[in-house]
């Protein structure tokens, strides 16, 4: 008994002294993953005058004034930025969202000849690199004419095989027999990708829509390259245009609130829908 008591203890002890550890460096971790953004926030609470007159970085702000946030959005257009953003992030969301669920859904469902071969086709594009689907792009924007315009901003973003595959998996989890009873019932089609495969796979639409609003809201390489009119910037070239050639160079506080307010919108998106993503996430992993 006594040996078995012990064992028991020895046991808990080492439980409880692995979970502690495992706490101890996911908050280090946190700590150091976070640290940067917090540095942001601070800096950008802080006066001219105060931060230039550091000569080490303090890491608390005593007298926090906003008017770095204010200068922000009145020396620079940043608002128009946030708009040519907001307008670029929704269409190019939306339409990707109904292509790729189109897709998945003839991928996953229907059945043709040449099914699985257009699949793996498809899939074989993403092994082609990034700079030259832009290249590609490029030239066909602007061959269209389409340069400095929301249509060149959008269309090549408004397809991705990624997103498309990852829906197909979650559509290919639904039994098919609950098609088959609803083709009995003379559903068609899009009813039934509406009112049954939409609903059971909702977590995952939700979790590819919001990663494709990160993209859009983050995107810089193809709006810089396709776009060098100011009335057609997104927030990400607008900040490298606010370093580059506003006060950026000098006022790093008034840099700082930009930066923080264009990073505010994902960060309040993600913890709006925070559990739909883990959700959507957990059941991408397993299948069935």
């Amino acid at each position: 008994m006594t040996d078995y008591r012990t064992l028991q203890r020895r046991a808990r002890i080492r439980s409880a002294a692995g979970k502690t550890a495992t706490y101890v460096l996911l908050t280090v971790w946190a700590i150091i993953v976070l640290f940067p953004f917090y540095w942001m926030v601070m800096t950008s609470l802080k006066s001219y005058s105060e931060y230039n007159a550091e000569r080490v970085p303090y890491l608390l702000v005593l007298k926090p004034t906003f008017e770095n946030y204010i200068q922000a959005f009145t020396q620079v257009n940043l608002a128009r930025y946030f708009l040519n953003t907001l307008i670029f992030t929704a269409a190019t969301t939306a339409l990707m969202m109904v292509l790729s669920v189109l897709a998945a859904y003839g991928f996953s469902v229907l059945e043709f000849r040449g099914r699985d071969f257009s699949f793996t086709a498809m899939l074989s594009l993403m092994m082609i690199p990034n700079e030259l689907v832009i290249i590609t792009n490029f030239v066909t924007i602007t061959n269209l004419g389409l340069r400095n315009s929301f249509l060149g901003l959008i269309l090549p973003s408004v397809s991705s095989v990624f997103y498309i595959y990852l829906l197909k998996e979650s559509f290919a989890a639904v039994p098919k027999e609950l098609y088959r009873a609803a083709k009995v019932d003379g559903t068609s089609d899009l009813k039934y990708l509406w009112k049954v495969m939409v609903p059971i796979c909702r977590p995952m639409l939700i979790t590819v829509g919001i990663l494709k609003v990160i993209e859009c809201w983050n995107a810089y390489v193809w709006p810089r390259l396709i776009t060098d009119d100011e009335a057609y910037y997104l927030v990400s070239n607008g900040i490298q245009e606010i370093r580059e050639n506003g006060f950026g160079r000098e006022n790093v506080p008034a840099m700082m609130a930009a930066v923080v307010s264009i990073s505010v919108p994902l960060i309040v998106l993600f913890l709006i829908f925070r559990r739909k993503i883990m959700e959507g996430v957990s059941r991408g992993g397993t299948k069935g």
